[in-house]
């Protein structure tokens, strides 16, 4: 509104016209130095606060990404420790779980395993069921792993429940070095390994045998006589006791009582 006005006048007045246009031309040739100055005075009042701010935010983030951090180290760590645990628990429960279930079978006759051990008072008391004659079949194997010569020293025999019996088997290392040998046995029919006591073995016991040497291996056992009252053994009249030798290895495992080799 100011400026036409000043036209006007300046249009009546020669020297007004002069003042007028110098007037404009700094206003002109001012301008943009004044805007640039505003613009910096408030740059300089905005800028450090919102940079600033942006400093706080990111050392906030950086406190948090290293607590996150922490905390992920500390579970990890946690998980890493039950892991082992774990490990280091199956690993002895797959050494333990071999001969912990041998001694189950030898104690219940599980597998077709003979029942280790034997009642003093029983074997002594016990009176044989005469009618029930069973016939009592041998076998023996040896695994890849050994060089020797096993076999039983006879084929059948005959007895009834409540009756001891002698058996032997023969074992001979026809190699140049010495050998030792550690055997597993079974019974067939499975069911039949509850009432097959032995009262002495040569199972899983080592055997040491020199160069050419052969020795003989006495089984002494009997049939308890509650055979003859468990139906399930009424069509039972042949049993087979069978041992397999294995190369003594350490670290080796025996296979389970009862299972093929």
């Amino acid at each position: 509104m100011l400026l036409p006005l000043l036209v006007r006048q300046s249009l009546c007045r020669p020297q007004a016209s002069v003042l007028l246009a110098r007037c404009v031309q700094t206003l002109w040739c001012d301008a943009p130095r004044t805007l640039h100055s505003q613009a910096e005075r408030f740059l300089r009042r905005r800028l450090p606060l919102h940079f600033n701010t942006q400093s706080r935010g990111a050392k906030s983030r950086t406190r948090e990404s290293k607590r996150q951090e922490e905390e992920w180290k500390t579970k990890n760590k946690t998980v890493l420790t039950y892991i082992i645990a774990a490990g280091v628990g199956m690993i002895g429960l797959s050494y333990a779980a071999v001969p912990l279930y041998r001694l189950y079978c030898q104690a219940s006759g599980l597998g077709g395993t003979a029942v280790a051990g034997h009642d003093t008072d029983l074997v002594e008391t016990m009176k044989p069921v005469k009618e029930r004659v069973i016939k009592i079949t041998f076998n023996a194997d040896t695994h890849a792993s050994i060089q020797w010569n096993f076999r039983p020293q006879q084929t059948e025999i005959f007895v009834v429940p409540g009756e001891t019996a002698l058996a032997f088997y023969r074992a001979r290392n026809p190699t140049d070095k010495p050998i030792i040998g550690i055997s597993t046995y079974n019974v067939v029919p499975f069911e039949a390994g509850q009432y097959f006591n032995k009262i002495q073995c040569f199972c899983f016991e080592e055997q040491r045998l020199n160069p050419r040497e052969e020795v003989d291996m006495p089984v002494f056992f009997y049939i308890d006589p509650e055979f003859d009252e468990d139906p399930r053994m009424a069509r039972v009249d042949t049993i087979t006791l069978s041992y397999t030798f294995f190369e003594a290895k350490e670290g080796q495992n025996l296979p389970l009582p009862g299972y093929s080799i």
